[in-house]
């Protein structure tokens, strides 16, 4: 395993310990060392819970090596049965115990412990990380809870249209929700109340809020709907292999991925599709009812937002949603597309090749702080790691994925998907923005008489550096000539953008007349001056960079 300052994803146990914390009646038996039971802080720190996660640790020390680890094992097992009665048991280790090769779930399996389903969880740490983590815990957990169920060869498949011959109302699997995820309780929530809208019942969640029993009414539900293919995937495949049960996979985050998902369900089970979605339909859609975005994007005030740069990075869904709708739905540019969810790397590429981009993946955040600067994006939609790295290149962020902090886990209701979904998108992502507009513009007219002291009391009493007409005449000029955003999200692309920040930096100087006049160049172009400027005074060997040379920039490229 690699050491770092920061990760993307946890160890494997940590998915494991989110499908049991997301889960009742469902209790992690979790062979591991003291210093492993860090874990508990996720849950009780940035998911802000009341309790605990349902897990019990062996926290073996390092005296205990030199005996029996394999009878502690047992006994913690037991232990855990007894006291807390669960109706299913999971039973893995963390990344310094699988070291040992204690077999806990081996152990489990030949205890005898009558009637509690005991699921062995393999979990390799030293290949896989947290989201497959997650993801193999509720594969395995769902394919035990069903393996008595499961058809004989040869049976039919059932079909999506059964409802009717039964008399009732279509019924789905929501799949996918926990714990850690990114507003996954709030999702949830206005999918749920949408599929109500549009006459389908939900009939089981999973893992967030489900039992044990719930997962074994997973075969009654007419399809399953996969809303995070990362946790989501491998079960909705194995139900689709083994029970027949159709999936609908289309993620609803966005105007555009909101309509398709419900003409992909309604197509599925039957239903008429209501006229409002249809292509061309006359009248108010559904969407424009629902949500302010398509109204925006038409207004007179959208055309500022027209051609902004923007870099996406994050998990696998949220990568490609956020990409979708910043090209197609608010008229950004997107000059960078990546993602840590190596096991989607292929559906990352494909969305990047789409907008002629080269995908980054990479679960090293340096490299993703080189390549966004090398992008010389106006907008960042990443994680939390984005988000720093974003404001020490001055960039403005909203965070759009997993990793988060507290502050990305809010009491109010946010969800990423449905039309009230494209609501917080657009608040999320268009006022960074426009406030960043807003202030710069208050600090070119800070001296302008009506602009007293009073009027400028939410900005701290420090205003920004005045910007007058001839730094923004410098901005325009030396700001044209931008390398191409395919080059800038490129793997390959990263030792350049290594050179272009930290290198660069290094081996050039800027006075501070040069350092002055750069703080006049309005905020949303300065990054490009600066790059563009530093590639100016390279070609020309110079090693400090004055006022004078900023203007020599500015003849040069606007000759």
């Amino acid at each position: 395993m690699e050491l770092t300052l920061w990760t993307y994803e946890g160890p494997p146990h940590v998915g494991a310990l989110r499908v049991a914390a997301s889960m009742e009646g469902v209790h992690l038996v979790l062979h591991a060392p003291q210093g492993d039971t860090y874990a508990d802080l996720l849950f009780t720190m940035i998911e802000r819970r009341g309790r605990r996660p349902p897990v019990t640790y062996t926290t073996f020390q390092a005296r205990d090596l030199g005996g029996d680890t394999a009878e502690l094992v047992k006994r913690s097992i037991a232990e855990a049965a007894e006291r807390f009665q669960p109706e299913a048991l999971l039973v893995g280790e963390s990344c310094t115990a699988e070291l040992i090769q204690d077999q806990p779930a081996a152990l489990a399996q030949g205890m005898g412990l009558g009637d509690l389903p005991v699921v062995g969880l393999e979990l390799p740490a030293y290949s896989k990380k947290e989201n497959w983590g997650a993801a193999e815990t509720f594969y395995q957990l769902v394919r035990s809870l069903l393996k008595d169920q499961l058809p004989p060869p040869g049976q039919p498949k059932p079909e999506p249209t059964r409802w009717r011959q039964e008399g009732r109302r279509p019924r789905v699997n929501l799949l996918g929700p926990t714990l850690l995820g990114f507003r996954c309780r709030d999702d949830v929530r206005e999918i749920s109340r949408l599929l109500a809208e549009h006459g389908i019942d939900v009939s089981v969640v999973a893992p967030l809020g489900a039992r044990p029993a719930d997962l074994q009414r997973l075969p009654s539900a007419d399809l399953n709907v996969c809303l995070y293919p990362e946790l989501a995937g491998p079960v909705c495949s194995w139900l689709e292999r083994s029970f027949g049960m159709a999936t609908v996979r289309t993620v609803p985050i966005g105007i555009g991925a909101t309509a398709a998902f419900l003409r992909e369900l309604h197509g599925l089970l039957g239903l008429e599709l209501p006229a409002d979605l249809e292509p061309g339909a006359g009248g108010v859609s559904e969407a424009e009812r629902r949500s302010r975005l398509p109204w925006y994007s038409r207004s007179v005030d959208s055309t500022y937002l027209t051609g902004k740069r923007v870099f996406i990075f994050g998990d696998a869904s949220h990568a490609i949603a956020a990409a979708r709708v910043a090209s197609q739905e608010l008229g950004f540019q997107v000059v960078g597309l990546g993602t840590y969810s190596r096991e989607l790397a292929r559906e990352v590429r494909a969305a990047a090749a789409e907008l002629g981009l080269e995908a980054l993946i990479t679960d090293d955040y340096l490299a993703v702080e080189a390549a966004m600067a090398a992008a010389a994006p106006e907008l960042v939609l990443g994680t939390q790691m984005e988000r720093h790295s974003a404001k020490r290149l001055g960039i403005p962020c909203a965070v759009i994925s997993t990793p988060l902090h507290v502050q990305d886990v809010p009491a109010r209701q946010a969800p990423q998907m449905g039309w009230e979904g494209a609501n917080e998108l657009f608040d999320a992502w268009v006022h960074p923005l426009m406030m960043g507009l807003e202030e710069h513009l208050i600090g070119m007219f800070r001296h302008d008489f009506e602009f007293v002291e009073g009027h400028r009391s939410h900005l701290g009493g420090a205003a920004p550096a005045e910007a007058p007409p001839a730094a923004i005449a410098v901005a325009a000029a030396v700001a044209t000539p931008v390398a191409p955003a395919s080059a800038a999200a490129t793997p390959a692309g990263t030792t350049a953008a290594s050179a272009a920040s930290g290198s660069l930096e290094a081996a050039l100087a800027w006075t501070p007349d040069g350092e002055a006049q750069l703080a006049r160049i309005p905020f949303f172009v300065r990054g490009k001056v600066r790059r563009n400027t530093e590639r100016y005074a390279r070609e020309h060997g110079l090693n400090a960079i004055s006022e004078e040379v900023l203007f020599d920039a500015k003849a040069h490229y606007s000759a």
